[in-house]
């Protein structure tokens, strides 16, 4: 996750909540385990960046996909979610948890979870994310009979009706998703940072184009479509030198960079994440300015006035 704390809503009952133990049960060993939800948050993320593999591929976009390539989401979270817990294989279902078999099912669209006639009676761990928008939830619900439409699809799979959707206990509702950060940026960024040829040019542009924003590793793997993508962020080469010349630095996850975006009122960078800004040397108008001290002077964050002036290495502790 990007360090910002998740908007997270936890173990919320349906009013009409007629009391069921295995549920309750599982509820208890799934917020023992994650109990902010950053596990599956982490495993949600990973299963859409594995889908666009960006780094082989250049994609971030889910229209970007093809429909087969789309359809095997909902495998993937549910791959990544058992490894995350290491939960036991189900004696008919996909998890054993607290002993009860519990069936993953994953949906594009909230509440429109397809349910498979084997599932009737089980527990099911609904997972919804939107990557656009940045958020997911996580519920629990017993598919009964009378919590499904009546209609289905031709292979008998069947949804759950407004009752059903209001059964499901909510574990985390609305929390927030690391940003795909390349959503953000306008069409004209995206168009120009792609344009180069190089991939070090494209990672050079990226964090000219996105200053003060996290930038995720998998961001820049999907900019640079290298294998040692991370080579063109380091010194010696990587983005870091090339930009100091400008001004541009780039904080990395070391407490020294943590404690400069502090000063400085930019995103305090996550594990894996960077964050680029262009600094100046404080001068007399930047009276209000927050500052870092750099090589023995005084830097602030440069206004669109300023000058681009070489800034000094940052230290990497």
């Amino acid at each position: 996750m990007d360090g910002e704390t998740m908007r997270v809503q936890t173990a919320l009952w349906p009013v009409d909540d007629p009391g069921d133990p295995e549920l309750d049960a599982v509820t208890r060993q799934i917020l023992a385990a994650d109990p902010d939800g950053m596990r599956f948050a982490g495993a949600i993320r990973r299963s859409i960046d594995m889908l666009l593999d960006g780094q082989h591929t250049g994609r971030f976009r889910w229209d970007q996909l093809y429909k087969t390539e789309k359809a095997h989401l909902g495998t993937l979270v549910e791959i990544n979610v058992q490894r995350e817990f290491d939960f036991a294989d189900g004696a008919s279902m996909d998890y054993s948890i607290a002993d009860a078999d519990v069936d993953c099912k994953y949906s594009q669209t909230l509440g429109a979870w397809m349910i498979p006639p084997e599932a009737l009676g089980h527990l099911l761990l609904v997972v919804w994310a939107s990557d656009e928008e940045s958020t997911w939830s996580v519920g629990l619900v017993r598919a009964l009979p009378e919590r499904l439409n009546s209609g289905g699809n031709r292979d008998a799979k069947k949804t759950l009706n407004a009752g059903g959707r209001a059964a499901v206990r909510w574990l985390f509702r609305g929390a927030r998703l690391q940003e795909n950060m390349l959503l953000r940026l306008s069409e004209v960024d995206i168009k120009a940072i792609f344009s180069h040829k190089s991939g070090q040019r494209r990672v050079d542009d990226l964090f000219l184009r996105a200053q003060s924003r996290r930038i995720s590793r998998t961001v820049v793997a999907t900019v640079a479509m290298q294998e040692d993508y991370m080579k063109r962020v380091r010194y010696n080469g990587g983005s870091r030198s090339r930009l100091q010349p400008r001004g541009i630095v780039i904080l990395g996850h070391y407490s020294s960079h943590g404690r400069i975006a502090e000063a400085l009122g930019l995103p305090v960078p996550g594990a894996g994440e960077s964050v680029s800004a262009r600094l100046a040397a404080a001068r007399p108008h930047h009276t209000e300015a927050p500052r870092v001290e750099l090589g023995g002077q005084d830097w602030v964050l440069a206004r669109p006035d300023d000058p681009e002036e070489a800034v000094p290495k940052l230290p990497e502790i």
